[in-house]
C-alpha cells in the first residue's frame, strides 16, 4: 500500500461554516495529502505536496498555509480557491502547502521553528520530490506571510554534525512573495498587536503559553519585537514582493512600508504592489496572485 494515497482524515475542531467547502480549481496537479514533515510533542506536522501534471521545471515553492495563526484544510482549501496553487503548477513548480500549527497549541516563535524544520525538509529530500534545493521560495498569506517572512529573514545554518538528510540544509531560500503580512507586532496601528482582538483571537497566546502565566512588560516587548519582521537586522535578505490592499483593516497597509524599508535598509529587494481598493482579499485578487506567481518563478529560477 502506498499510503501517500491515503485522501482524507478526519478535521476536527473546524468552524461549523466552512464544514462543506469545496475549492475550485483547475486540476493541473497532483495532490499528495498529509505528508509529515516534523514531529513537535507528538503531534505530527503536516503538508500537502502539489506536484504539477505538466513537465517540472525542478522549482519549489513553500506555501505558508495559516490565516489569523490558525492552520488546517478548510484555510488550505482557500487557498486552492484563490487559484495560488494552479498559478504556480500550471508554471511547472511543485508546490509544498506547510501547515505550521495552530493557536493556541504553538506559540509564534514555535511556528516559525516549524517552518524551518519544513524547509530543511524539503531541502534534504529534495531529490524524493524532484527539486532543485538551491531554488526554493516561499509564499505565504496574512498569518503565513508573517511565518514565511520571519523565515526568510531568520535563516539557519546546517548542522555541524549531520546525522539525518535534514540537518545537512541549511533554512535560507532564494525569494519571498507575501500577501499583507503583518509584520510590525509592537506597532500594530499604533498599539502592539495584542491590544486588538483579531476575529476573537488572543494574540497574547503568540507569545507565551498560558501555563507560563503573565510576564513582564519587558518581556512582552521582547518577544513582540522578535515575532516582527519589520524588527530584524537581517543580512543580504532574499528579495520580496509584498501584496497588500489599502483597505485592509484587518492588516493595516502600513505594515507592508515598514517590512519594504526594513529589507531596503539591509541592502535588499522589495517591490511593494498596492491594490488602492482591496481589502483583507479582494475581488480580482487572481490578477496579483498572477504577478506573483511570475516573479518569484523567475527570482528562484
Amino acid at each position: 500500500m502506498n499510503y501517500t494515497d491515503i485522501q482524507s482524515v478526519e478535521l476536527l475542531y473546524h468552524p461549523a461554516a466552512s464544514l462543506r467547502l469545496r475549492p475550485h480549481t483547475r486540476n493541473n496537479y497532483l495532490q499528495y495529502r498529509n505528508i509529515v514533515y516534523a514531529e513537535a510533542h507528538g503531534v505530527g506536522l503536516v503538508m500537502d505536496v502539489f506536484i504539477p501534471k505538466a513537465a517540472s521545471c525542478g522549482l519549489g515553492v513553500i506555501d505558508v498555509v495559516s490565516g489569523g495563526w490558525h492552520a488546517d484544510r478548510t484555510m488550505l482549501n482557500e487557498h486552492i480557491g484563490l487559484g495560488l496553487i494552479d498559478t504556480l503548477c500550471e508554471k511547472g513548480i511543485t508546490v509544498f502547502a506547510v501547515s505550521p500549527g495552530s493557536l493556541p497549541l504553538f506559540t509564534g516563535a514555535e511556528m516559525l521553528r516549524h517552518v524551518q524544520s519544513a524547509i530543511r525538509h524539503i531541502k534534504g529530500y529534495s531529490e524524493m520530490y524532484d527539486i532543485d534545493s538551491r531554488r526554493l521560495g516561499i509564499m505565504g498569506v496574512s498569518a503565513g506571510g508573517h511565518l514565511a517572512a520571519l523565515a526568510a529573514l531568520s535563516p539557519e545554518k546546517a548542522s555541524t554534525y549531520p546525522r539525518e538528510p535534514w540537518q545537512n540544509q541549511d533554512t535560507r531560500i532564494k525569494a519571498a512573495a507575501l500577501f499583507f503580512p503583518p509584520s510590525d507586532l509592537l506597532d500594530y496601528g499604533g498599539a502592539p498587536i495584542t491590544a486588538f482582538k483579531l476575529e476573537g483571537l488572543d494574540l497574547n497566546r503568540l507569545l507565551f503559553h498560558q501555563i507560563e502565566g503573565s510576564k513582564s512588560d519587558i518581556e512582552t516587548t521582547k518577544r513582540l519585537i522578535a515575532l516582527s519582521p519589520a524588527r530584524l537586522t537581517p543580512m543580504n535578505p532574499p528579495p520580496f514582493m509584498i501584496i497588500q490592499g489599502k483597505k485592509d483593516l484587518i492588516v493595516p497597509w502600513k505594515q507592508a512600508e515598514k517590512l519594504a524599508e526594513t529589507l531596503k535598509k539591509a541592502g535588499g529587494e522589495a517591490i511593494l504592489v498596492y491594490n488602492e481598493s482591496g481589502g483583507h482579499l479582494w475581488p480580482g485578487i487572481e490578477a496579483e496572485i498572477q504577478q506573483a506567481a511570475d516573479w518569484i518563478c523567475a527570482k528562484i529560477s
